[in-house]
This record gives C-alpha cells, sequence and structure tokens, in this order.
C-alpha cells in the first residue's frame, strides 16, 4: 500500500492530500530511509513522522484498504515520541 494511503486509512494523518504533503517535505522515515508518498509500506515497517515539534516512532501491525474508524488504531503500534531537538 502506498505510504500516503496508509496514513490516511490508519488515521494518523487525518486527509490524504496533507499525508502526500508531510511525505513530499521529506517528515517521514521507512525503516531509516526518507520516504515519499507513493513508497511501499508493509506489516513489519517502522515509521518515524515529524509532527512539529515531535517525533513519533509506529511500527506497522497490519495493512487494509479499508478499515472502521474504531479499528483504525489495530493498524499500528505507538513504539516512541519524543520532542524534537
Amino acid at each position: 500500500m502506498r505510504l500516503d494511503k496508509f496514513l490516511k486509512v490508519s488515521r494518523l494523518i487525518k486527509r490524504r492530500t496533507l499525508a502526500k504533503e508531510v511525505c513530499d517535505q521529506g517528515r517521514i522515515t521507512i525503516n531509516g530511509q526518507v520516504a515519499k508518498a507513493g513508497s511501499n509500506v508493509k506489516a513489519g515497517d517502522e515509521l518515524i513522522i515529524r509532527f512539529g515539534q515531535k517525533l513519533v516512532t509506529v511500527r506497522i501491525d497490519d495493512v487494509r484498504d479499508v478499515v472502521r474508524k474504531d479499528e483504525a488504531g489495530t493498524m499500528y503500534t505507538i513504539v516512541s515520541e519524543a520532542p524534537v531537538s
């Protein structure tokens, strides 16, 4: 699945266009490498997302095209949250 679509479906970022912009700004890495919006993600990948002054590390547990809002949190596990230094 594309990274921008995963971010939207998992509700880490609310809109796909916003997810694409964040990817294009180089604020997301997959397994240590800077990712583009079209990068493929799979279960087991680790994402590091920079939200403003916070770094959020997320491990992907499941990749699905359609998910209900209350089940979206089961697609990933937050590994850590740290302030940007």
